[in-house]
């Protein structure tokens, strides 16, 4: 299987550069995989194919405002920081730029008061580096003063103050991801109480999203391709959610791949129920999803639009058909919607 089997053509102004007036304003392709069929439809109305019984499961992680920058102490010089991953403490794996500037024993200083400066330790994996963090007060405090919300490379602006907001679920709580779990930006507060009162279930896991958002797909073949780790949680009750619902033969419908990767990677076959089910606690995961995968928890999942030659598109082309995902891509591309982050969504039904 080859990584242009997974190319598609995207005008540009179709990237979404902000995101829709309203959350759940944004329109939804809603594919139908039993017919084929397609129907052009807004987010709002997603409570249109939910359905008493059904499992919701959303990645509540919190992204840090972790784009900084800052001056090389010796030289003056502009650099930018992309926290990465924390280690240990205050140590933590960042993406530099101008890499060729930040060399161990270099010092870079964000704001001197409140102090934030960082020593840059060793080299990382990737050009990213290991650096140490100094400062006064609480990190977390000086981060949220002096950072920004590290927007994807394709939104072609600075991050404002509208993005605090709007790069983050409604239901983030748990902080660690560098990039958002778009499918769910879509989600307002009074959409999920409504889909609870209409007898859905909502199962919250945690996956941070990490470094491998940003990196392209390198090998010719995609069976070559190398996942980075990401580290994920499911509690006892989540997991309990979920399984009850599979045990009952109910669907599970995931919001987002982040959530599916997470749910996918803690399955277990319970011979004793039958059924796979999801175990519970902390993990780390590197699993790659493309077609040939057989899906062991969820049954749908809602989305955005992924970039071509992406591990994203080639995981939902996997949930249908690789030559069919493309097939709506075109014609998503022709009706005009708007991709990526900020983009709007598909319900893989």
């Amino acid at each position: 299987m080859k990584i242009s089997d997974f190319d598609y053509h995207l005008p540009e102004e179709l990237i979404a550069q902000k995101p829709a007036d309203r959350r759940d304003a944004s329109r939804l392709l809603v594919v139908h995989r039993d017919t084929g069929r397609l129907e052009h439809r807004h987010f709002y109305d997603i409570l249109d194919y939910l359905k008493a019984g059904d499992c919701l499961v959303l990645n509540n992680s919190k992204v840090l405002p972790a784009r900084l920058y800052g001056t090389k102490e010796k030289t003056g010089a502009r650099v930018e920081f992309l926290l990465v991953k924390r280690l240990e403490g205050d140590v933590w794996e960042t993406m530099v730029r101008p890499g060729r500037r930040l060399k161990p024993g270099d010092s870079v200083i964000f704001s001197e008061e409140p102090l934030l400066k960082a020593a840059i330790r060793d080299y990382g994996a990737d050009g990213t580096r290991i650096v140490e963090f100094e400062y006064d007060g609480i990190f977390m405090e000086r981060l949220e003063e002096i950072g920004s919300m590290p927007l994807p490379p394709y939104i072609e602006r600075e991050s404002d103050r509208e993005d605090r907001e709007r790069y983050q679920t409604v239901y983030c709580r748990e902080e660690g991801s560098v990039a958002a779990p778009t499918a769910g930006l879509h989600f307002t507060e009074e959409l999920l109480a409504k889909a609870v009162a209409k007898g859905v279930e909502l199962a919250y896991v945690t996956l941070h999203v990490g470094i491998g958002t940003f990196r392209p797909v390198k090998c010719e073949n995609v069976e070559d391709h190398s996942m980075h780790f990401e580290e994920y949680f499911v509690s006892e009750e989540s997991a309990e959610i979920i399984n009850r619902a599979k045990r009952e033969g109910r669907r599970i419908i995931s919001v987002g791949t982040t959530s599916t990767r997470t749910v996918e990677s803690a399955a277990y076959r319970d011979e004793a129920a039958g059924c796979w089910q999801v175990r519970s606690g902390e993990g780390n995961t590197g699993i790659f999803i493309y077609p040939g995968y057989e899906f062991k928890i969820i049954d749908s999942l809602i989305t955005n639009f992924h970039l071509p030659k992406s591990t994203l598109l080639m995981l939902i082309s996997a949930l249908y058909d690789r030559e069919k995902i493309l097939a709506v891509y075109e014609e998503a591309v022709r009706e005009k919607y708007r991709f990526f982050s900020y983009g709007d969504a598909m319900l893989i039904l």
